[in-house]
């Protein structure tokens, strides 16, 4: 990696670009030599990480990255975590105002054309058998439904909207203990930033008492 941000060589994808690996008992002559540091005393990508999750250059707590907190982490999201990615279910927070960043370079065109994820209401909505047959094959059913469930949540918690409420109390009678407890915290962040004329015509209400998925110590 030659990026503070632990990217590729910047000078050529910047933070845009997908990662691979093959494992292969050939034995390759390297391409070129190793890429220098391009960077220099630019810290901007560190800065506008939201989660803080570098706090070094070439230093990664992958604790609070997005990316690994949204499909790695299986339990629990750290409610203090929760505001920073926004309203966006596909969590992208690549800086696209960088430097190195300014003119990415074309991609696989399959990759491009894969869909994106539904909307984080209609996701909540999906049944178990919906979901396996929609997203079969695909990254987002190798992290779970619950996993996508609960960022879901997050995501609309943090969206303001209060057309995100009838779905976030549909969630409330998943049985699964962790997108209900997310479900919470969402409506709850919606009862402190929407005020409350919208709250009833988005048909929400304050949400039952607070219920924790326990052993999780960075809440």
């Amino acid at each position: 990696m030659a990026g503070e941000a632990h990217s590729p060589d910047p000078s050529e994808a910047g933070s845009w670009c997908f990662l691979g690996e093959l494992l292969t008992d050939v034995d390759l002559e390297a391409d070129r030599p190793p890429v220098a540091d391009r960077c220099g005393s630019c810290t901007l990508c560190l800065d506008a990480c939201p989660t803080a999750a570098f706090p070094a250059p070439y230093v990664l707590d992958s604790r609070r990255c997005i990316s690994y907190l949204t499909i790695e982490h299986k339990s629990a999201i750290p409610e203090g975590l929760r505001p920073c990615w926004g309203p966006d279910l596909r969590m992208r927070r690549l800086p696209g105002g960088l430097p190195w960043n300014a003119r990415p370079v074309p991609g696989d065109p399959e990759l491009e054309a894969a869909d994106d994820p539904p909307p984080a209401a209609e996701l909540i909505g999906m049944s178990r058998e919906e979901f396996n047959r929609r997203f079969a094959g695909t990254a987002l059913r190798r992290t779970g439904r619950s996993r996508l469930l609960r960022n879901a949540a997050v995501a609309l918690g943090n969206s303001g909207d209060p057309a995100a409420i009838p779905a976030l109390r549909k969630a409330l009678a998943l049985p699964d203990l962790m997108v209900r407890e997310h479900a919470r915290w969402a409506l709850e962040r919606l009862r402190q930033a929407v005020p409350a004329a919208a709250r009833e015509e988005g048909g929400g209400a304050s949400p039952p008492a607070q219920e924790t998925t326990g052993g999780n110590p960075w809440t």
